[in-house]
């Protein structure tokens, strides 16, 4: 088990080596999430409807 201060040293040392991303990349990033979750939203909700009308004719056959 390593000293404090050289657990201290050593997570300073690993985190300088981090290559962080620009603003520019961040909002770039960010946008493609939002659409993507927009995209998928919109998928997902029709596939629900088309399923719905599909359940609901099957069941008024029966009737």
């Amino acid at each position: 088990m390593a000293n404090p201060f050289e657990f201290i040293q050593q997570v300073r040392a690993e985190a300088s080596k981090v290559t962080w991303p620009s603003r520019r990349e961040t909002l770039i990033t960010t946008g493609l999430v939002i659409l993507m979750v927009l995209v998928a939203s919109i998928f997902f909700v029709s596939v629900d409807q088309a399923i719905r009308l599909i359940v609901a004719f099957i069941m008024s056959l029966g009737h």
